[in-house]
């Protein structure tokens, strides 16, 4: 059997360097022909002799010369910049793992998807806020989108081999972060620190807010709704703290299919990797008896305004999902900072769709980079304004 060629964009981080630890356990099986990073140059070298990649990009291009240096004697060749990246995503392997975050990652994963590539998508914003340019440009190509999110990989491993008309709808789990039972006045005055102290799973700073505040699965039902090209009448979120069951899918006859696992994720970036076979995975093995107990409930939407700005965003359509997501970044780092406080995440955010409303819907990447670009333009604005 051929080795399955791999490019991995965002290979110093939590998912890439996820994806390089599976891709190591079986080098007969894969061959790195590409990695990239934003700016850790030592991480990104090291990545590339311990994998023998052929190419590594740093995007920040005053970093090339370091890059260069750490490489040379090695063989692999070293660029830099947004060109050396959407090569990166297009003439290295025919997988590609998609997870640059935020909207530097558009232009690279739309490349991918343009060249055809099998995308393994662990990068929110991009269909959050291209979500329909991207869709239709793998229609036009032949692109395979593999989801890497664990509720959205969980669901396209239920939909196996059915018809999108026999499911009555799909069911995304979230953990309800830190404060699910946390009252309003007390989350008024939460810290940084206890935001980002995610009960099950370990997640960058930003990720990690955004689950405190349901965000995350405001974003998730968007992308949900691309990837699997359901209404979002027909998109259900519930609140499952042991986080075992990752997402559902129930179909119009009543059944109900779970996927369930660790929260590990290695398990869905396997899944991607290895698709459409399945390979071994050094995650901790789900024990049901030990587990004890799976409890699921309502999210309390009065507590959590962040899914309803969502589902709004959603409905409204044109740039609304793209307002939606750079607010929200923007706000997420002004709190990080001690700038705003959490619940002013959520009102920054509403104000923010309130003021762009009616926004046209992009027709291009640029467009989108525009409009992420002018909203936090704005809201930076408004930050600074209130903290003055």
């Amino acid at each position: 059997m051929s080795r399955k060629t791999v490019t991995v964009l965002g290979a110093t981080g939590s998912v890439g360097q996820s994806t390089l630890d599976l891709v190591a356990r079986d080098p007969d099986r894969f061959e790195v022909r590409a990695l990239t990073a934003a700016h850790r140059v030592d991480e990104l070298a090291d990545a590339a002799r311990r994998v023998d990649a052929k190419l590594a990009v740093i995007a920040d291009p005053a970093k090339l010369p370091q890059l260069e240096e750490r490489l040379s004697g090695t063989g692999i060749r070293a660029a830099a910049g947004q060109s050396a990246l959407e090569e990166a995503a297009t003439d290295g392997g025919e997988w590609v793992m998609a997870a640059i975050v935020g909207c530097a990652g558009l232009r690279p994963v739309m490349a991918a998807i343009s060249a055809g590539k099998t995308v393994a998508l662990a990068n929110k914003e991009a269909l959050v806020t291209a979500g329909s340019l991207m869709t239709d440009a793998a229609k036009r190509s032949g692109a395979t989108i593999l989801p890497v999110d664990s509720e959205h990989n969980a669901i396209f491993q239920c939909l196996s081999g059915s018809d999108l008309r026999d499911v009555a709808r799909l069911i995304l789990t979230a953990s309800g972060g830190p404060f699910r039972r946390t009252s309003a006045a007390a989350m008024a005055v939460v810290t940084p620190e206890q935001a980002v102290a995610h009960p099950n799973w370990s997640m960058g700073a930003k990720i990690s807010v955004d689950s405190a505040t349901m965000m995350n699965k405001g974003l998730e039902l968007i992308e949900a709704h691309h990837l699997f090209g359901l209404d979002a009448d027909r998109i259900g979120i519930v609140i499952h703290p042991q986080s075992v069951v990752h997402s559902m899918v129930e179909f119009v006859d009543g059944s109900v299919l779970a996927q369930m696992g660790s929260p590990d994720m290695r398990i869905p970036i396997a899944h991607a990797l290895a698709y459409p076979r399945r390979m071994p995975t050094p995650a901790q093995r789900l024990d049901l008896i030990e587990a004890g107990r799976l409890d699921f409930e309502q999210p309390d939407e009065t507590r959590f305004p962040s899914l309803v700005l969502a589902r709004d965003a959603l409905s409204a359509g044109g740039a609304a999902s793209i307002v939606l997501n750079a607010a929200n970044e923007i706000a997420v780092a002004a709190f990080l900072e001690r700038r705003i406080g959490f619940l002013d995440i959520a009102r920054l955010v509403a104000k923010s769709l309130e003021s762009q409303a009616g926004l046209a819907a992009p027709r291009s990447i640029d467009d989108v980079l525009d409009i992420d670009r002018e909203t936090r333009h704005r809201v930076s604005m408004i930050i600074r304004e209130q903290v003055a």
